[in-house]
């Protein structure tokens, strides 16, 4: 199976759900297709190794199935074989988490990111059970998506070695515990089997250096070129150059970080004249004094302003 695919490896951007503006009560309008084909072009732009299309970042929780394949459709269309598209088709039940999987695999995804059941914590047998059955459904690489915080379940290192060697197309992770400690284990002790990205932004830095195979960042959609050249001082062993440019970035990495995540996203990518709505409600938009934190970082790089 992985002599299918190149090897993924570097920064994934975690591309935000651009909406409309408007519509019903609750409803923030409908997938902004223009801008979203603008925010692919300008992660691919500033250099990143893929794409994600309907990741935790992506907002895929609050959208329609049709809406799922509407955007992993847009995204493969409009990345167009310059980077792999990373498909997230994990869904609350594996009927449809296979049939978005297969979906997405016919429709030219390179991967396909599996997120677990998220509203009932599954068992570890429900939830290995789960994973065998959308991977056996498909022939292209499956990523594990470890999302404790909205799962309830955490996938120990030990677990996922073992379904790596168990199933063929498991070839990779992306850990978002925030755990180091865990994702070291991951990386030391299982990297025969799976090649780990780490999904929490601000941990890059360590990330790269212990050896992860690299980050999915949201905050890649707002600082592509910057997150991508960090990345690349890392792997040509130059830290001096890595650490100063993430001292450069930093105070918005955190600020984003430190706020609920999507929005803040979001907001960063507003500030950057790069409108891409809100957040679909249940969530909502930050507070106006986030908001203007954020913007105010934003405005103090003015590299990361989108080109007219």
């Amino acid at each position: 199976m992985s002599s299918q695919s190149s090897q993924l490896s570097g920064v994934l951007t975690a591309l935000a759900a651009p909406f409309t503006s408007g519509g019903e009560e609750g409803e923030n309008g409908q997938i902004d297709e223009k801008t979203l084909r603008r925010l692919v072009d300008r992660s691919v732009d500033g250099g990143v190794d893929g794409v994600v299309a309907c990741g935790s970042t992506g907002e895929f929780a609050a959208m329609s199935g049709a809406e799922r394949r509407q955007v992993v459709e847009t995204v493969i269309d409009q990345a167009a074989g310059r980077v792999p598209v990373i498909a997230q088709t994990g869904a609350v039940s594996t009927r449809e988490a296979v049939e978005l999987s297969r979906h997405a695999q016919a429709a030219g995804a390179s991967v396909l990111m599996v997120v677990t059941p998220y509203y009932e914590p599954l068992t570890l047998d429900e939830t290995l059970h789960y994973l065998r059955t959308v991977a056996d459904a498909v022939d292209i690489p499956i990523m594990l998506y470890n999302l404790p915080g909205a799962t309830g379940v955490n996938l120990s290192p030990e677990t996922v070695g073992r379904l790596a060697r168990e199933v063929d197309n498991i070839q990779y992770i992306k850990d978002t515990s925030a755990d180091m400690a865990q994702a070291g284990q991951l990386i030391h002790r299982y990297g025969d089997v799976i090649s780990t990205f780490i999904g929490w932004d601000s941990l890059l830095l360590q990330a790269v250096s212990e050896g992860a195979a690299g980050v999915m960042a949201g905050t890649a959609n707002v600082m592509p070129a910057q997150l991508v050249s960090i990345h690349r001082a890392l792997r040509d062993g130059d830290l001096e150059r890595a650490r100063a440019e993430w001292a450069r970035i930093y105070p918005l990495m955190d600020a984003i970080m430190s706020a609920p995540f999507i929005p803040a996203v979001k907001a960063a990518l507003n500030a950057a004249g790069f409108p891409v709505g809100e957040p679909r409600e249940p969530l909502l938009g930050l507070d106006a004094v986030t908001t203007a934190r954020i913007s105010a970082l934003v405005e103090a790089l003015p590299q990361l302003s989108a080109a007219r």
